[in-house]
């Protein structure tokens, strides 16, 4: 069983479908409704910090269940604000991005740390389109020493964190809206981190023809 922390955003529900397509359990908790010691003890195989609005520091348990997902060595994967916070958690700073991005279609490109745990985008092509919607984005400035960049936008915007110890993973952009054509399979690698069954290629392959190739539905709208 998983837990997914809802930042009352509703990309939480996009999550949970794309998990649940990928054959996982799923039990929804809002960032205000339960404490840090009832998700430790509920012993999920691993812990999805949703999207949301706002900064880190105003999303409930989110920033603590990071730091007590470290220390239980529980698996954890954030998304957008869930991202942010796995920075935050480690001592990082977020700044404004200027303009906004709000739906934008960027490409992504995998940097191959060598020094995480695991590749969270070692399902993934090399580089991949996604979809973004964010006003903030990590200070690479203020990156600790254990966190590692693990992807980028081609103009070089942090996409992608992981910790060098431990199986805690973020991304920027969102791997659950159909824009995002490697979303399946990045959730796919967190799950099996987590110890799920492997998705075998004609399950992914099969849940993937519900998205078409970005580059022919929305041709010249990416942006770096």
């Amino acid at each position: 069983m998983f837990i997914l922390i809802d930042n009352y955003d509703s990309f939480t529900w996009n999550l949970w479908h794309f998990l649940s397509d990928l054959g996982a359990e799923v039990e929804i908790k809002r960032n205000d409704a339960c404490t840090v010691s009832d998700i430790i003890a509920c012993q999920p195989q691993g812990v999805i910090i949703s999207p949301g609005p706002g900064i880190p520091e105003d999303a409930g348990i989110t920033i603590d269940l990071i730091t007590a997902c470290h220390d239980a060595a529980l698996p954890l994967f954030g998304v957008c604000l869930g991202h942010q916070a796995l920075a935050v958690a480690f001592g990082a700073k977020v700044k404004r991005v200027d303009p906004p991005v709000h739906g934008k279609l960027s490409r992504v490109v995998r940097t191959h740390s060598n020094v995480v745990t695991t590749d969270i985008f070692a399902l993934c092509p090399e580089n991949f389109p996604v979809t973004r919607y964010h006003s903030l984005v990590v200070d690479e400035a203020t990156l600790p020493p254990e966190l590692t960049v693990t992807a980028r936008t081609e103009a070089g915007a942090i996409m992608g964190l992981s910790h060098a110890t431990a199986e805690l993973h973020g991304v920027q952009f969102h791997p659950e809206s159909i824009a995002s054509v490697a979303g399946y399979r990045i959730l796919a690698k967190f799950l099996q981190i987590c110890g799920q069954q492997s998705v075998d290629t004609d399950q992914l392959a099969q849940l993937e023809t519900q998205i078409l190739r970005l580059d022919e539905r929305f041709p010249g709208q990416m942006h770096a």
